[in-house]
């Protein structure tokens, strides 16, 4: 490998803003898959919630097993643009068509729409897979400097979670808004609203994704893969600190899946409608949309954090700490009390919840482009599109497992999706658990595998300077 970098050297702004672009047309998708998906299919749609858990687990599972398929392709391409960003360019345009089918209710047959979403959500999560799986690797050839890879990675993440909030707090009352277009009244769940909503979120997405594309460059120039895919997953599988970050990830995943998918069920049955956040003489409507949106805003807060964090204590010891207190902080959620002051105080863990949580999201990236540089060093080959790929298998797995199980627990404890249903308590209490003991649960999970985690501060500046005589030589 040849190097036109040199570690410690910093890359324009404008290329951070640019890769940051990217992550925030992911995340326009990914968190109206991840908030509203499961509810969509479940009472807009049509589906029963055992079919919709189905649904969302077999898909969402191939989805996961596609991305190293990707990650191999994406290591093996060749191109004037460089090896990963021409998805960029490649993808953009099916990835918004697909989006739009996905929430798309056609006029079927029961049997003929599940038929349809089995269909459009497999197209959605492949094709999401073929552009989100080659800019995550971008990350790792973008800059040789750890460091200045975590600096990329945090910026990944802010315009992430500026995207999550702009959709999360903009997605119900653009439905709204349609419904209004079209004579109907605003809080009906009307599925061509929702198609519409879809529409003006895609077209968002393609043009962030050429921007993305215009303002980055592949800094790290590699020479074509020579080995084997079987080669290069056997030095993978040997991969012990890929093995330990993967677990860790993907239980870390399983709690923002866990959270996202329960909250409209939490406040269509819990909180109800109609509740008001009160102060002074001012009222403010306490939706889901916008519990999740203040979120979005502490996240980009706690990405910001992120880097002055990591430089004090290290990647390892920020995630480990940052477990803990999700896992106390989660818990503490399922007391809070369902009054005017109680929705303040839930606001409020929100917000720390999900500053925590900002703090811990550029650090996956980062690790992994670390991981990376371990096997470069390690293995003597460079696999980065196969790395990365892994960690957005892990976020699959966990969007998959999270997403199914709580649809699952739900229909087990007999949640019914009627409208204006009158849910027993026993429903009540789960509905509750999966925002508070069962996030804590999978967060603990978590905290296990980062406590095994190799890759300290101190090991990876040798593991950097080996690689650095090596490159240049």
């Amino acid at each position: 490998m040849t190097n036109t970098t040199v570690a410690g050297a910093k890359a324009p702004l404008s290329q951070k803003i640019g890769y940051g672009f990217g992550d925030m047309s992911s995340c326009l998708f990914w968190k109206v898959f991840t908030a509203y998906l499961p509810f969509f299919y479940s009472t807009i749609f049509g589906l029963s919630l055992v079919d919709a858990t189905f649904l969302m687990l077999i898909t969402r599972i191939w989805d996961a097993v596609s991305d190293p398929m990707m990650g191999i392709i994406a290591d093996r391409t060749q191109t004037k643009w460089g090896k990963y960003r021409p998805y960029l360019l490649w993808i953009s345009i099916p990835f918004a068509v697909t989006g739009i089918l996905l929430f798309t209710t056609p006029d079927f047959s029961y049997e003929g729409k599940r038929i349809w979403a089995y269909a459009t959500y497999i197209l959605m999560m492949t094709v999401y897979t073929a552009i989100n799986v080659p800019y995550g690797a971008m990350l790792g050839v973008m800059t040789a400097d750890s460091d200045e890879k975590t600096v990329f990675s945090s910026f990944r993440m802010f315009f992430a979670y500026a995207g999550s909030f702009i959709v999360l707090a903009g997605w119900e009352p653009l439905c709204k808004m349609f419904n209004r277009m079209q004579g109907l009244p605003s809080n009906v769940n009307d599925p061509s609203s929702w198609q519409y909503a879809m529409i003006v979120v895609a077209i968002c997405c393609f043009f962030l994704f050429l921007l993305c594309f215009r303002m980055t460059k592949e800094t790290v120039k590699s020479m074509p893969k020579e080995t084997s895919v079987g080669a290069d997953l056997k030095t993978l599988f040997k991969n012990a600190p890929w093995w330990i970050l993967l677990g860790g990830v993907l239980f870390f995943n399983l709690f923002n899946s866990a959270r996202y998918t329960a909250g409209p069920f939490f406040f269509a049955s819990v909180i109800g409608d109609g509740a008001q956040l009160k102060i002074f003489s001012f009222e403010f409507l306490f939706y889901a949309g916008i519990f999740f949106a203040v979120g979005e805003v502490a996240n980009m807060a706690g990405v910001a954090m992120c880097p002055w964090i990591t430089s004090k204590i290290g990647k390892k010891s920020t995630f480990i700490y940052s477990l803990m207190c999700l896992i106390v902080l989660s818990c503490i959620f399922f007391f809070i009390p369902l009054t005017s002051g109680g929705y303040w105080l839930m606001m409020l863990m929100q917000v720390v919840i999900s500053v925590i949580t900002g703090i811990v999201s550029p650090l996956v990236w980062s690790m992994y482009a670390d991981i990376a540089d371990y096997a470069e060093l390690k293995f003597h080959t460079a696999s980065t599109g196969l790395i990365f790929s892994s960690s957005s298998m892990a976020q699959k797995f966990g969007g998959a497992i999270g997403g199914s199980a709580v649809t699952a627990i739900l229909a087990a404890v007999g949640y019914s999706t009627e409208a204006g249903a009158v849910q027993t308590e026993t429903a009540l209490v789960w509905v509750k658990a999966l925002m508070s003991f069962v996030p804590a649960a999978v967060a603990a999970a978590s905290l296990f595998f980062l406590s095994l985690y190799p890759l300290t501060t101190k090991r990876m500046k040798e593991i950097q300077a080996e690689l650095e005589i090596r490159r240049n030589n």
